[in-house]
């Protein structure tokens, strides 16, 4: 009979001067560990962590716990959140009650029947900050030339009074076989006013969220909402 082949293996990558870190553990028959992110939709208070179930083997038991990076010893659960029919490989875990300015150590584990792996990985919560997109985008034609766009909030960011947000727009027309881009903002409010467009032609507008101070990065762009612009008599 053949000997079970038993591997463990730890990789450690450690990022701007060892600041972040990213372990990935692997005990067993090397089963791949899971790849974990994590990002905030609300600062500060909804944290999220998620990763994909693989889908070449049977499923796995997961773990997730954190702790402060200065306080080990003390483990918290994750709260798992398990994948659902919009994304049914996507496991994700909420972090509740964090601290502000405050480094945090997460560690997801894949319990196998032959062996587990993890991904430790670092963050503070305002490097990890990312807004939902925008919602309720409405385009409308002024003239032959312009046109308004109007968005509200992402719904999920609960303290604008505190942690106001910034937007962002693009837009994209095809011209001679191309498709053309261009970005333009930040706003603070949450609507705009566009000129100089080309009448008769079709555009299609996207808008961003960002925190103000530009904690983290912009969120994902919302759905295009496209207008053609009225064109000349």
């Amino acid at each position: 009979m053949a000997a079970r082949v038993c591997v463990a293996l730890t990789l450690v990558l450690c990022v701007a001067g060892c600041g972040a870190l990213d372990t990935w553990t692997t005990s067993g028959n090397g089963h791949p560990p899971p790849t974990v992110s994590c990002w905030c939709t609300s600062y500060p208070n909804k944290t999220f962590c998620s990763w994909t179930e693989p889908s070449n083997a049977t499923p796995p038991r997961y773990t997730a716990t954190y702790s402060e990076r200065l306080r080990p010893s003390v483990i918290k659960p994750c709260q798992l959140i398990a994948p659902d029919s919009s994304a049914p490989s996507l496991w994700r875990c909420h972090l509740p009650d964090l601290k502000l300015l405050t480094d945090y150590i997460v560690n997801v584990t894949a319990v196998h029947s032959d062996g587990s792996c993890s991904h430790l990985t670092s963050f503070m919560v305002e490097d990890i900050v990312k807004p939902d997109p925008p919602a309720s985008i409405q385009v409308s034609s002024r003239n032959h030339s312009s046109v308004a766009v109007a968005w509200s909030p992402p719904p999920t960011w609960a303290h604008l009074d505190i942690f106001p947000l910034k937007y962002e727009m693009q837009y994209h027309y095809d011209h001679r076989g191309k498709t053309w881009t261009k970005r333009t903002g930040p706003f603070e409010r949450t609507r705009a006013e566009l000129k100089g467009l080309c009448p008769g032609r079709t555009y299609r507008f996207q808008v961003c969220a960002r925190e103000l101070l530009d904690l983290g990065q912009c969120s994902a762009w919302s759905a295009p909402v496209q207008v053609t612009v009225p064109g000349t008599v």
